[in-house]
C-alpha cells in the first residue's frame, strides 16, 4: 500500500474507538502499514520502577493506527 499520509499531515480517524478525532502525524510506519498520530489510538503502559523514572505506574500513550483507517484532511 503506497503511503499517501506523511509525517506532520493532519489525519482524520474514520473507524474504532476514536472515529471522528483529527490530529497530527507524528510518525509513519511503512513497513507494517501504521502511522503515530498525536492524540489518538490511547493505550496504558505499565512502567517498572527505574533510576530514569523512579515513581513507576500506569501511563497512556499513543499506539499505531493502520492506515486504511486515516483520512487525509483538508487545511
Amino acid at each position: 500500500m503506497a503511503a499517501r499520509i506523511k509525517k506532520g499531515d493532519l489525519v482524520k480517524a474514520l473507524a474504532g474507538d476514536d472515529a471522528g478525532k483529527t490530529g497530527k502525524v507524528l510518525q509513519v510506519l511503512p513497513e507494517s502499514d501504521r502511522a503515530l498520530v498525536e492524540g489518538l489510538n490511547f493505550v496504558k503502559k505499565h512502567m517498572r520502577k527505574t533510576q530514569d523514572n523512579p515513581q513507576g505506574g500506569v501511563f497512556e500513550k499513543e499506539a499505531p493506527v493502520h492506515l486504511s483507517n486515516l483520512k487525509k484532511e483538508e487545511s
